[in-house]
C-alpha cells in the first residue's frame, strides 16, 4: 500500500452534507461527494490487511476488490480505480448510495477506530467515472444468436441484462410497471438516490443492445409459455414485494 501509516495519521471523514436549513427545501440527494484531497487520505487508513474481511464471505456481497481501489485512490490513480470498481460491479453509483455497508462493519481497523469509509470512496469512484466521460457502452463484436427473456428490472435483473448483453446475447427485460428500475425507482425515495441515476444506466444498457418492454406483466397479460417458446432462457428476477410474515405473537396488532 502506498501509505503504510495512514490509518494512524488521518481521521475517518464522511461525505459532506448540506446544512439541515438547506436540505429542508427539497427532497433530493444531500450528500455530495468526497473532494480529491479528502478522498485520497481516505483511501491511505486502508491498511493492506493479510486477510481482508471487507469483501468476500464476510463483507462486500459483490465481492469488490476493495484494498486495491482505496490504494488507487491514495495514488490518484483514479481511472485504474473506478475500472477496477467496475469489474466487479455494475452500478457502484447505486450502491455507493444505497448499500448498508458490510464491508465497513468488517473492516479490520474498526476493531480499534472508526473504518475505513469505503461506502464514501465507492460513491466518489463511481460519480467521477460519469464526470470523466469514463463510462463508455461496451457493444460485443460478435452475437451469439441467443435470445433470453430478463423478468424484473430491479438491480439483479439488470446486472443481468447487461452482462449477458457484453456477452454477445439478444436480451430482453420484462417489467410490469410503467417505468424501469423496479425498487430501485419505486421503492427508494429521492433523498437516497434521484431518478437520472437510473435513466442514466439504461441509456447506457439501451446503446449496449439490451431491450425494455414496460406494462409487460408476465402471467397477466404475457404468458409464461410465449417466453418459453419465443427464448432460449428466462432470468426471474421479480425481487420480493411482499414482507415475510413474523410468528410472533401480537404481529397482527396495530401500533
Amino acid at each position: 500500500m502506498g501509505k503504510v501509516t495512514g490509518f494512524m495519521e488521518f481521521n475517518r471523514a464522511s461525505l459532506p452534507k448540506q446544512p439541515a436549513q438547506e436540505r429542508v427545501k427539497h427532497f433530493l440527494e444531500f450528500e455530495s461527494c468526497l473532494d480529491d484531497d479528502t478522498a485520497k487520505t481516505q483511501g491511505a487508513r486502508c491498511m493492506d490487511c493479510g486477510v481482508p474481511f471487507c469483501h468476500g464471505d464476510t463483507g462486500c456481497p459483490t465481492d469488490n476488490i476493495i484494498p486495491e481501489w482505496n490504494d488507487l485512490v491514495f495514488k490518484t490513480r483514479w481511472k485504474e480505480a473506478f475500472e477496477n470498481l467496475h469489474s466487479t460491479n455494475n452500478f457502484p453509483e447505486f450502491t455507493g448510495r444505497l448499500c448498508p455497508a458490510p464491508c465497513e462493519s468488517a473492516c479490520v481497523l474498526g476493531l480499534t477506530n472508526p473504518p475505513v469509509s469505503i461506502k464514501a470512496i465507492e460513491r466518489t469512484i463511481a460519480d467521477k467515472g460519469f464526470q470523466e466521460g469514463w463510462v463508455e457502452p461496451k457493444i460485443p463484436e460478435t452475437r451469439s444468436g441467443k435470445k433470453i427473456a430478463v423478468i424484473g428490472s430491479g438491480p439483479a435483473g439488470l446486472a443481468a441484462a447487461q452482462q449477458l448483453a457484453r456477452a454477445g446475447h439478444s436480451v430482453t427485460v420484462f417489467e410490469k410497471m410503467d417505468r424501469i428500475g423496479g425498487l430501485l425507482r419505486y421503492g427508494i425515495p429521492d433523498f437516497k438516490m434521484e431518478k437520472w441515476l437510473i435513466d442514466r444506466r439504461i441509456e447506457q444498457m439501451q446503446k449496449e443492445g439490451v431491450t425494455f418492454k414496460t406494462n409487460a406483466h408476465v402471467g397477466v397479460n404475457i404468458s409464461l409459455e410465449s417466453l418459453r417458446s419465443d427464448y432460449q432462457a428466462i432470468i426471474l428476477s421479480m425481487g420480493c414485494e411482499e414482507p415475510r410474515e413474523v410468528p410472533v405473537p401480537g404481529r397482527e396488532l396495530k401500533g
